[in-house]
This record gives structure tokens, sequence and C-alpha cells, in this order.
């Protein structure tokens, strides 16, 4: 009845193949004169989704989350993730070849200081490193005289027998009727900020998909081109991308307004834009050390700032938001569908994680707009929701039965991109759990309630989501919201909710508000939507001010709320919410799931 067509369960963790793979490759430095070699989980582009063939740290190590760090040395090599993986990252990998550990404890550069002897030559891949992150690494690594040696050839694809071939995924145009601008009038405003420099690089394929209104099939989950692109102050900007990615109509329309040359043109044109003593921009996120360095070496100047698109693509123009929010009732319509099912379904017993998964994808993809999931469906249930990054495997797949089930998932959709967190309790939710449950739902209408004014930053607001925790003495290890992106990434900044999150929230910018509470070994809690910032009209105002539209539409499992925690502009706000999700989601489901929502969103 049920399946998945965009995500497999397959266990792509090769830790048994570690050993040999490991010994290979201190092999293969010795033999350069290497003591010690660099293993980000990155690629060219600093994706999040890397494509099959950049999997360079699962390959060596078998973690397979979508961050970590590996350092090899001669006879000691660690793992570096960060609070979200620290619990899966040893259910993957050999503790007796890495030794796992979190990046917020130690850094990368702080271990190889303490295990490296001194005047050690630890190479890297110069295109899968930023500049700032090499030059981090650098002082670091100077006490002990320590040298960083870039490397022609990453030794990981040369020991990789069977390494997938570079992705060809066929580019699309994106209509103007989703991207509510074209391409043009977005090359006119990026240009604009380029002021005293030549040119800008573009190394950023979200970027580049967004500027030149354009789509691709890459990586997974996320439709983007993996290319880069230059834009200089005078002329076409040139794109360098696979021909093969291009059809002949695709290839006619985007030849209207630039360039195209094959990726291998890239290092050439950087050279002879140094040697003309060109000022260029690079994307101090994204751009790799490798493309900075050949136009500095040719004579060329440099400049590493934020990408020029970064702003401008997350504040959403009237069409992104009309399509976000269009997208968002009709996914909210297929999750409460599958909600109503796993409510009914889950006590009988015979669900697992994976077929949970399936049915989920199953009840979004009828609604006919689906392209793909934006992620790999979390489907945790019990222990396995206290892993927030959890993925779902056929070896370690649990049976569904009395407990915490937890489901984060989203969808792509060509007029938006979805994420959504929901718990549920199958069978009586115990005193300790409600609890919990409440504290979390109550970091969340913090936020989904804050007003704010012009200026404030998600670092300022983080705090909101995390006081009833705090009260209790409890706490959460990542960031309460993201930015998300409009049919492109699940995850976009610059904006977020967060200890880190710098940049002013602005209108237009989409975000997620997802608290969460881990309870190791027993059951995860997390409760996630969307938001729109959007301005506040408040009598007597003295300045701007902001706050949050709900774009998410999707019940809270009430049986989990210990109302008795909840103040009552809480309670209004919960009973408001549901108020809205009942009445917006009712007219596109069938009477079944109609007569369900209708409990499931009962004032309280």
């Amino acid at each position: 009845m049920f399946e998945a067509k965009f995500q497999t369960f397959a266990d792509d963790a090769s830790s048994g193949d570690s050993a040999a793979r490991l010994k290979a490759l201190r092999a293969e430095l010795k033999r350069q004169g290497l003591d010690g070699f660099l293993v980000p989980r990155a690629d060219a582009h600093q994706n999040e989704y890397v494509p099959k063939c950049a999997e360079r740290l699962a390959w060596l190590t078998g973690f397979t989350g979508s961050a970590g760090f590996a350092a090899v040395l001669e006879k000691q090599a660690a793992i570096f993730v960060d609070g979200r993986y620290v619990i899966q990252v040893r259910g993957e990998i050999d503790a007796k070849l890495f030794a796992p550990l979190d990046i917020a404890e130690i850094a990368p550069s702080k271990w190889l200081v303490q295990h490296a002897h001194e005047g050690a030559r630890i190479g890297y891949d110069p295109w899968v490193h930023t500049s700032a992150q090499i030059e981090r690494f650098t002082k670091a690594l100077a006490e002990k005289k320590i040298e960083l040696v870039p490397l022609d050839i990453n030794p990981i694809d040369a020991l990789w027998a069977d390494r997938p071939q570079e992705p060809q995924g066929a580019v699309v145009g994106h209509p103007p009727r989703y991207a509510g601008e074209r391409a043009s009038a977005k090359i006119k405003k990026l240009r604009a900020a380029l002021k005293d420099v030549d040119a800008a690089l573009l190394s950023d394929p979200h970027a580049i998909c967004w500027a030149f209104n354009i789509r691709g099939a890459d990586v997974a989950h996320t439709p983007i081109a993996l290319c880069f692109a230059l834009l200089p102050k005078e002329g076409a900007p040139i794109l360098y991308i696979d021909d093969a990615k291009l059809a002949a109509p695709v290839r006619a329309a985007l030849e209207k307004f630039l360039t195209l040359k094959a990726p291998d043109a890239l290092i050439g044109d950087l050279a002879e834009a140094g040697r003309r003593g060109a000022t260029m921009l690079f994307d101090s996120a994204t751009a790799p050390q490798k493309l900075v360095e050949t136009l500095r070496a040719a004579g060329g100047k440099p400049r590493l700032e934020d990408d020029l698109a970064s702003l401008p693509k997350a504040i959403k123009n009237t069409a992104e938001l009309d399509g976000a929010r269009a997208a968002h009732i009709r996914d909210g319509a297929a999750l409460t569908r599958f909600l109503a099912w796993f409510t009914e379904t889950a006590p009988k017993g015979g669900l697992t994680e994976i077929s949970a998964a399936e049915a989920l994808e199953t009840f979004r993809r009828e609604n006919g707009d689906l392209r793909d999931i934006s992620f790999p469906t979390i489907s945790a249930f019990g222990e396995h929701a206290a892993i927030p990054h959890y993925r779902v495997t056929e070896k370690n797949n649990l049976k569904i039965g009395r407990g915490v089930y937890l489901v984060d998932s989203g969808a792509q959709y060509l007029d938006g991109t979805t994420d959504v967190t929901r718990t549920v309790v199958v069978g009586r939710a115990s005193k300790q759990l409600r609890d919990h449950f409440t504290r979390v739902l109550k970091g969340h209408i913090a936020i989904a309630r804050a007003v704010f004014p012009k200026g404030v930053s998600g670092a300022q607001l983080d705090s909101f989501a995390r006081r009833a925790l705090w009260e209790a003495g409890l706490d959460f290890d990542h960031g309460t919201g993201h930015g998300v992106g409009a049919y492109l990434s699940v995850h976009e900044g610059p904006q977020r909710i967060s200890r880190l999150g710098t940049t002013p929230l602005r209108p237009g910018m989409i975000l997620s508000n997802e608290p969460g509470y881990y309870r190791a070994g027993e059951y995860g809690i997390r409760l996630e939507n969307l938001v729109i910032v959007e301005k506040r009209e408040i009598a007597g105002a003295e300045r701007e001010m902001y706050g949050f539209e709900p774009l998410t539409l999707a019940p809270f499992d009430l049986n989990c709320v210990e109302a008795g925690l909840l103040a009552r502009e809480e309670i209004d706000w919960l009973n408001a919410y549901h108020a809205l999700v009942r009445k917006t989601l009712s007219p596109l489901v069938d009477a079944k799931t109609r007569k369900w929502l209708r409990e499931a969103t009962r004032a309280i």
C-alpha cells in the first residue's frame, strides 16, 4: 500500500571496511611524506547534502551524518561531530580506529596540536576547505610548527576504487510565477553590490540557482545544480557547468543572458583575471581555497565576504511567500492524514519506523505535487527519538509500540519547501513525558508569539525557546531554528534562531521554530513549525516591530500536554492555532480524517 520513492533505508555505513581503508590511507600519506590528513564532510561548495562522490568521510569512517570532520595521523585518528550526532557517531564508527569527539568540547586543530609531533606535515584537499578554515588551522598549529600541505589530488579519491561519478542531473528553468522575479532583475541587483571590485565568484549553487532562476538534480533532496559562476561588473555573467546537464532549450534560454563554459575553464579564467590584477569577491563560507589561491597566486586581489545573494535570497518576495503558504496547506493536509492514520494504526502493532516513513511519503505523493522530500525522514521511535538527526535503516529499524514516536519530515514542491516535526505518544503519556513535552511546547509558543524590534537577531530570541526547559534544569544541543529556501535548501542562511544567529531578522524571511528535549536511551521530543517574519502594527510603538506568521499547519498531540503548566496566553495561542489548522485543512481531507482532526484540535 505504501512505498518510498524519494528515500531509501539501506545501511550506508561502511565501518566494516574502515580498518583496511585507514591503513591504505596511512600508507599513501607515508609515501607522500605526510604525517596526517584532514577529512571534512564537504564538497567543493560546502553543501550540506553532497553528491555520493564527495562522501569521503563516510567512505573512510562509516559515519553518515550531514556534518563531521576527521583528522588522521600516523598512529591516531579522531572524528569530530556536533551535538546532533554524538550518539549516532558511536553507533556507526569503530571507536578503536577513530576517537569520537564532540566538536564543541575540542576543536580538530586543538586535537592536532595535542597529538601531532612538532613540525608535522598535514595534507589537505584545497577544493573542500575554505580559506577561512585553513587560516584558522594554520594559526592554531603554528605553536608546534605544524605545516599544512595542499594536495593536487585527494588521496581518498585515489584509493576509492568504486567511487561514484560526478553527478549530471538535468537543469530546468524555474518559472517567474514561482521565482517572482526574472533572472535579469536579480543579476542587476547583485551587480549593484559589486561597487569597488571587478567581479564576484559565486560558489554556492543555491545562490547561483536562485540568481539565474534554474534548478537542478545533482544532490539528494535539494534541487540544485553543482556549478560555479562569475559575475563581472560589466558584461555577461559566466556559468561554469557540465554541458551534459543542459538540454537544448535550457541552454538556449540561459545563453540569452549569460555565457556558458565547462567547469575546467574556471581555473584558467581566474588565473587570467589575476594576471590583470583584478579584485574579486569570494564567498567566505563556500569558496574553495583552491580558487581563492589561484587568483592570488596570479597577482589578483581576492576579497572574502558574505555571498552577494545570501540576503536577497533569504528575503522572499510576494510570489515566493504566496507559494510557500500554498505548499504548506497541501503539505499540512498530507501530514494530517498521516497523523490520523498513525493514531488508528500504531496501537494495533505491526508498524515500524520504515513503514511509517513510507506511509508519510505516500500521503505526500498523493497530493500530486511532490517533487521530492526535502531531507531523509527522521522516523524515530523510543530511544531513537533521542537522536536529533536519526536516520532509520533496514539494520536499525524498530517496531513501533507503546511510547514516543517523533517524525521530522519535509517536502519539495515547485512553489515551496516544507519542514515539520511532530511528536506523538502511542498509549498513555507518563507524567514525566507530559512535563517534558509541555516545556518544549512552551518554548515553541514563546517563539511563535514573540514580538521584537527591527534589528533583533535570532541569537536574541533563542533563549525564549529554552526558558521553560532551563527552569527544570534541561536544555537541547541544537539551534532553535534555521532558515528555509523557496524550492531550494531546507536549511538556508544567513537567518537562524540560535546562539550563533547574528543576522537581523527581516520581513519575508522563513525560519523554523523547533525546540526539543532528548532523554538519551528513552525518548526525544521536538515540535517544529515554519514561520515567516512579518511586520507588526502596535499602537504607540516607537520602533518598527516584527513578529511571526505561522506557515506550518498540523495539530500537536494534546495527549502529551499538561495544561496546568501552560499560562492563559499560551493556552489561547494553542487553541487559536488549532482552530486555524482545523478551519484550513478540514475541506482538504476525507470525512474520517476530518472527524479525527476535530478531536485532535479541540480547545483545552
